[in-house]
């Protein structure tokens, strides 16, 4: 049983969640993606996202959290790629503080998103993940049951490194 608590996320929970998202992004990409790229991730641009995201519920966000501190965070909402039906939701963000990896906080986090998507409406649960993050293929695959949506496969570019990246889709069950 996960000791993490998981609840909507608030205005003041912010700050937490951009220097979540830029350090677990710089720590999870380190040696995929060129280290200019990492460093151009700010604080700063994260912040004002995030603020922006919680004010307007766009995408929704909650947060796990260990002991009252925020360890992690998910967005959700209704998918964004083209031509999908408006039963399907996207996994838009997620990410753990690396001393919680392996620990449950994801798993608390996507069972907190998918009851979310499916209060929506949504019936089917999409994401897009790098080829390359294996600990996010694992975790996707293994712990929460998404497969492989191999039609989706696609580069991006991130610099100078072009990368495949691939969405993973499950029911929202």
């Amino acid at each position: 049983m996960s000791s993490y608590s998981v609840r909507p996320a608030v205005p003041r929970d912010a700050k937490v969640i951009a220097e979540i998202h830029v350090a677990t992004w710089q720590a999870a990409y380190h040696g995929l993606i060129p280290d200019e790229v990492l460093k151009a991730m700010t604080y700063e641009k994260r912040l004002a996202y995030w603020k922006e995201a919680i004010e307007y519920s766009d995408p929704q966000i909650l947060v796990a959290t260990d002991s009252d501190k925020v360890i992690g965070f998910v967005g959700f909402d209704r998918s964004r790629d083209a031509g999908t039906k408006s039963s399907v939701g996207e996994i838009w963000a997620m990410y753990v503080t690396p001393e919680h990896w392996r620990k449950g906080a994801g798993l608390a986090l996507w069972d907190g998103a998918r009851d979310g998507l499916k209060e929506e409406g949504c019936t089917q649960v999409t994401l897009w993940v790098l080829l390359a993050n294996v600990r996010a293929l694992e975790f996707y695959e293994h712990a929460a049951g998404f497969k492989r949506d191999m039609p989706s496969l696609r580069t991006t570019a991130f610099g100078s490194v072009r990368l495949e990246e691939i969405r993973l889709k499950r029911l929202a069950d």
